[in-house]
């Protein structure tokens, strides 16, 4: 007899082997009745596997997981709209203790949500890797299946034409048997190649996953950074409330002392990510070259160059195969990995440059490092510019380590994100573009533009004080 075997509650499968056995040692209507079965069956589990899902466990995880990230979203709301508030105010203790108060909450919030929704991918990810093995097995089955009918339909071919007719007792059953084994072989074939379509699909949703699941990782690394400058500012309002001992006036008295002349702003060190240290006046002149050549105002451009200082000052010094290469490839993404792996060693290569010995984001415990100088840009991206900073510098090659040359890619990346038109909204959205490409909409990298136009405000301030004298 054919053989169905019932795995769970939803699902069946054939039992291949014995398909072509049973055809044979069958006749008549029962012999129709099974190959009907046969053929319903087939195309059954064919389809139904596609719609399979994980239990209730998993849709009530995914469900927990969505509720909570729907909080964490209104919270991060509400601090967003103490700091809109706070910001409107005049500068004062409160007002801006407030301000500190309400981002430290806000980027703490923001990085339970991105941890929240890394871990719902990862969920979506073993389910499409559940559905991927048995769509795999599912294949195996049905080419066992095609095998074992080819096998039983050469066993019949080796018989001769009389010994044919004389174990079939007449004619109608010998035509019988081939229409049903010409059948059987179209719907074993057709379901094949429905499981592999829907495996192919079912690939590519799980690629789609793991390309977002990518980006909330390098996300919640900005973010944990953005954490730490943050705490930073805690350790600075304590000492805040310290020296004015909650006076508003003395407040205002530390403010106007802390006020620098020209000759301070001049000779301040501005601090550089992968490089040393230049004099504020000099750190200025690369900018306003910068925005000879592209437009892009000087203050929004510290403001960017600050801010990737900023994120990264307390990471130390990362190297290429350890932070860059192989995190990559230990992530998954081995693609990446070489891309990025020749894009390093041909700009080092171009400067002669020992490549173990020039210094990279180091990669922390949540993510990886690999971007270059006080621009940080990353290998593959400083390649698609040399050309054009080269054109500007004369630099040939341009070297991402060095300042003026990481200033003018800085500024031409900043101009094709829009900064050359001016404007709060056109430069907080190419410092948006800056960090985050085609994602600058998304909520969550907000902070990043908030900070750049915070810091520029600062820098504006100290450039006005240049100029009037």
């Amino acid at each position: 007899m054919l053989k169905v075997k019932k795995k769970n509650s939803d699902n069946y499968y054939l039992c291949a082997p014995d398909i072509a056995q049973s055809l044979l040692k069958t006749s008549g209507a029962f012999r129709i009745i099974i190959i009907i079965g046969v053929i319903g069956l087939v195309f059954f589990s064919a389809r139904g596997i596609s719609a399979q899902v994980s239990g209730g466990a998993v849709a009530a995880r995914r469900a927990q997981l969505q509720a909570e990230l729907d909080q964490l979203e209104k919270d991060i709301d509400a601090q967003q709209q103490i700091l809109q508030v706070k910001q409107r105010e005049s500068v004062s203790l409160e007002r801006d203790i407030a301000i500190i108060d309400a981002k430290i909450k806000k980027a703490k919030l923001s990085i339970r949500a991105r941890n929240l929704t890394i871990s719902g991918l990862g969920d979506d990810i073993l389910e499409k890797n559940g559905v991927i093995s048995s769509l795999t097995e599912k294949m195996r089955r049905e080419k066992e299946s095609v095998a074992q009918l080819m096998r039983k339909t050469n066993e019949v071919d080796a018989y001769s034409f009389i010994e044919i007719i004389l174990a079939n007792q007449n004619l109608s059953d010998l035509f019988f048997d081939v229409d049903s084994y010409e059948a059987l072989n179209q719907s074993l074939t057709a379901s094949l190649a429905e499981v592999k379509s829907v495996k192919e699909n079912t690939e590519k949703v799980k690629s789609t996953l793991e390309s977002k699941r990518e980006e909330e990782v390098e996300l919640k690394q900005i973010q944990v950074l953005e954490q730490r400058k943050l705490e930073g500012d805690e350790n600075k309002k304590q000492q805040i409330l310290k020296q004015t001992k909650g006076q508003e006036q003395a407040y205002q008295d530390l403010i106007k002392s802390k006020e620098k002349d020209a000759t301070a702003i001049r000779t301040e060190l501005f601090s550089l990510r992968g490089s040393a240290a230049i004099p504020f006046e000099k750190a200025l002149d690369y900018a306003n070259f910068a925005f000879q050549k592209t437009g892009v105002r000087p203050a929004f451009l510290l403001g960017i160059i600050t801010e990737e200082s900023n994120l990264g000052e307390n990471l130390g010094s990362g190297n290429w195969k350890d932070d860059l290469y192989d995190c990559y490839k230990s992530i998954g993404y081995p693609k990446s990995a070489e891309k990025q792996k020749k894009a390093f060693l041909s700009i080092t290569s171009a400067l002669g440059f020992d490549p173990d010995a020039m210094p990279v984001s180091k990669a922390p415990y949540y993510g990886c490092g690999g971007a270059m100088g006080p621009a940080q840009f990353m290998p593959t991206t400083w390649a698609g510019y040399t050309d054009l900073i080269a054109s500007i510098t004369g630099h040939n090659p341009p070297n991402p380590w060095d300042p003026q040359d990481a200033f003018i890619a800085s500024a031409l990346l900043l101009k094709d994100g829009g900064a050359a038109k001016g404007g709060y909204t056109a430069e907080r959205r190419a410092a948006l573009r800056y960090l985050a490409g085609g994602n600058w909409q998304k909520p969550a990298y907000a902070f990043y533009g908030d900070d750049v136009m915070d810091i520029a405000v600062k820098y504006q301030h100290q450039i006005d004080i240049l100029q009037g004298q």
